[in-house]
């Protein structure tokens, strides 16, 4: 056992998303004065909260009715108190972005001093900065530093994780080439959110070169010994003869594929030397699925556009969406839901087809249940004799164990349907 005061620290409680894990974390993680949680079991589990503002935090402490819960003074732009608060605990969760604006400061401090990191971050050209910036010193200090944490990118990378288990028990091989197809989504975007996907369009008109990272799906494999073919991905409608849908291209697919390609690196090929994988968005059959199908892709061809001009992105952020801090009510939340379908198909011939659903809008209600049930699971149930120090995925750092927590405490299920 560590001698530190935690064993987790949430980084960015007064966030959107920060709220809504550190509730979470209040509902079933809180002990009493025996160390006992809500289900009687012994946890005698040590977590704090963290912010920059003193006020800040001290008004949602009694707004949650928490302020018995432990708090921590930390700023990005303050070396000296991420410093002290990498010394308080053994893992810290950070919903602090845009990651590529606040983010680097905190994880270059995690690998050096030895503490884990969970985040929710979908920057994937600011993953691969940290890990070409900070692998070795992870690995040297051991600190496990697990980025995308959320719906980007779990329902995706151990959505796949558990097709590939279920072919190799059924047919002893894995699936070279996999599906993923959002069925049915409800839900709605952040501020945050919105504010990190204006950063990146930013980013890549003063960097070009960003661009070929974001279209890159092996972007995060550059050092694994990972298979490389050439990926067809889905950036306008097209009909899908597996499926017998419409399709629109997704939104989060050049987020969550190169994880999920990190992810079959890390463990040396094991989704085959061919693999292929794709993300896309069903919207349905005849005229009517290819209808919306062509106006998902008009939005978000529009959108990106917009977002890549300075005086629209401005317009955008000003006028349009949602400032930073705000998001989904509550009860928008709890009305959210997610039904995602899976189709693999191995060397042989075989197909498989599974489902991942969640019970929460997935960006926030989800996110937040998935991001800390990863925190526990990393702190509680993945040693460092298991898991070594180093910038992992959540497949390859989890795998079982979180689909497990996942299922029973998140709302989420992972099911074989054909």
């Amino acid at each position: 056992m560590s001698d530190k005061p935690y064993q987790l620290v949430l980084f960015g409680a007064t966030s959107f998303v920060g709220r809504i894990v550190f509730q979470y974390l209040l509902e079933n993680y809180s002990t009493d004065k025996n160390g006992t949680d809500k289900n009687g079991t012994d946890q005698n589990f040590r977590w704090a909260v963290a912010a920059r503002s003193k006020a800040k935090l001290a008004e949602l402490q009694q707004q949650l009715g928490a302020t018995y819960v432990p708090t921590i003074i930390a700023d990005s732009s303050n070396p000296q108190s991420l410093q002290y608060l990498c010394q308080q605990t053994d893992l810290i969760i950070s919903t602090v972005g845009p990651y590529a604006l606040y983010g680097e400061p905190l994880v270059k401090l995690c690998a050096e001093m030895g503490v884990d990191y969970c985040d929710l971050t979908g920057e994937i050209h600011w993953v691969k900065a940290m890990i070409d910036k900070y692998q070795t010193l992870a690995v040297k200090s051991g600190a496990r530093i697990i980025p995308s944490c959320g719906f980007d990118s779990i329902p995706s990378d151990l959505g796949v994780f558990f097709l590939q288990q279920q072919a190799q028990e059924r047919f002893g091989e894995p699936c070279e080439q996999v599906k993923f197809r959002i069925k049915a989504m409800r839900g709605s975007f952040s501020g945050g959110t919105v504010a990190s996907m204006l950063n990146v369009s930013k980013a890549v008109v003063k960097e070009p070169a960003l661009a070929k990272i974001l279209r890159n799906p092996y972007s995060l494999c550059d050092r694994l010994p990972t298979p490389k073919l050439k990926q067809q991905a889905i950036m306008k409608a097209c009909f899908d003869e597996d499926f017998r849908v419409w399709l629109a291209p997704f939104i989060m697919a050049t987020i969550n594929v190169p994880v999920v390609f990190r992810s079959n690196g890390l463990q040396h090929g094991a989704y085959g030397e061919k693999f292929e994988y794709g993300e896309a968005v069903m919207t349905g059959q005849g005229p009517m699925g290819w209808l919306i199908a062509q106006s998902i892709s008009a939005a978000m061809a529009g959108f990106f556009v917009a977002s890549a001009i300075p005086p629209s992105r401005w317009l955008m952020s000003k006028l349009f969406l949602p400032a930073p801090g705000e998001g989904p009510a509550p009860e928008a939340q709890e009305k959210g839901f997610y039904d995602i379908r899976l189709l693999g198909k191995t060397p042989g011939g075989n197909t498989i087809r599974t489902k991942v659903t969640g019970d929460r809008d997935p960006g926030y209600g989800s996110t937040a249940k998935m991001l800390a049930e990863a925190a526990i699971c990393l702190s509680q149930d993945i040693s460092k004799n298991r898991l070594g120090g180093g910038f992992w995925t959540p497949a390859s750092a989890f795998g079982d164990t979180l689909i497990k927590r996942l299922v029973e405490r998140a709302g989420l299920t992972f099911e074989v349907i054909s």
